[in-house]
């Protein structure tokens, strides 16, 4: 199912609006930009009968899909493709007034909140993954994220104070979030607990856009959000899908290890491009929950492997969080296919998981 290439996949830049260049630096210590690439010389546009591209969420998106079936309709797959990407926005974002989740994070109280099975999957989810990190990934943690200058608006590249960032401390915490599974509900245990999912929601996005493919019996593609992807089956020449991880360099772009891949999901965090400097000291975006600082380890990058998108975005984000030991012990205790890249004296070390290492030898 995976094999290692040499070819190198080259990244599609593309121009964004200022509100969404505002929404990405907002995007809380996960995937500000990605580290997949998803286009290669020998994957043009002719080589798919479906191809649908664009923006959402603050970034851009794709869907690849080789051969249609006679009974898929074109216009009516890219519709249906646009609507899920309309409605996980208008349920998840943090930007649009009148999501989901805003009006719940407007509402000031500890009663149980009714919400929709879509927002419980993913608060269920990112639960979890706090759980299993130690509180390494938390969905809380946006005021702090403001706070360092890496939220919406104008960035305000100071660095706070130590009774700024503590006062900050004491009003997020993923222990304050309960979900209840029948009926979805949500309870705040702090009255103004705010969540963002932005770790998340990209990830959830490409599952369920996988899943309808599944449901109309399309079972070759790529989805890709924002450099988040699942790949499944292969393309028309009968190869697997291929996909490059990036090399974590600031100032260029060059590929560290290519993938090929059938029926999973990929995910890469890291924090070597979203950073302001002061006096020789460079501040990630990357914060860590525990201290409401940047991270200071030398690990530049992780790229995990799963069964969803969902489940590996968030994993990645909080591998980079814990750090190269922690992070590694973690994915290798719980057999989670993961490829760790950290700073070395002379350019960067890898190291990866033994699950790695089998499905991609």
């Amino acid at each position: 199912m995976w094999k290692t290439r040499t070819s190198c996949w080259t990244i599609l830049a593309a121009n964004r609006t200022q509100s969404e260049c505002q929404f990405i630096r907002a995007l809380y210590s996960g995937v500000l930009l990605v580290f997949i690439c998803v286009a290669c010389s020998d994957n043009q546009p002719e080589e798919f009968q479906f191809w649908q591209a664009g923006s959402t969420m603050g970034t851009t998106f794709s869907v690849k899909i080789p051969v249609l079936p006679q009974t898929v309709d074109e216009q009516h797959l890219k519709q249906e493709i646009d609507e899920i990407l309309i409605g996980v926005n208008q349920q998840m974002s943090t930007y649009l007034v009148d999501s989901e989740l805003s009006k719940i994070n407007r509402r000031h109280v500890t009663d149980w909140l009714p919400i929709s099975q879509q927002l419980r999957a993913v608060l269920s989810e990112a639960l979890e993954i706090s759980r299993l990190s130690s509180g390494a990934f938390d969905v809380t943690i946006g005021p702090l994220v403001n706070l360092w200058g890496f939220g919406p608006g104008e960035a305000q590249r100071t660095i706070p104070n130590d009774s700024e960032i503590q006062a900050l401390l004491g009003k997020i915490g993923y222990e304050n979030l309960l979900i209840r599974v029948d009926p979805p509900a949500l309870r705040k245990k702090m009255p103004s607990l705010f969540i963002d999912l932005s770790s998340l929601a990209k990830g959830y996005a490409v599952d369920l856009v996988a899943r309808y493919l599944d449901a109309v019996d399309i079972h070759n593609y790529l989805v890709e959000i924002g450099g988040e992807l699942r790949a499944k089956g292969k393309k028309r020449d009968g190869r697997l899908w291929r996909v490059a991880i990036e090399k974590p360099e600031s100032d260029k772009r060059v590929t560290e290890q290519v993938l090929e891949l059938n029926d999973i999901a990929v995910a890469t965090s890291g924090d070597y491009r979203n950073y302001f400097e002061q006096e020789g000291v460079r501040y990630s975006h990357m914060l860590d929950p525990k201290s409401g600082r940047p991270i200071t380890h030398n690990l530049v990058s992780v790229t995990v492997l799963s069964d969803t998108t969902m489940h590996a975005d968030a994993l990645a984000t909080a591998f980079m969080v814990m750090g190269p030991e922690r992070g590694l012990q973690l994915a290798e205790r719980e057999g989670i296919p993961a490829l760790f890249i950290s700073k070395a004296e002379q350019g960067f070390s890898k190291s990866q998981t033994s699950m790695f290492s089998l499905l991609t030898q």
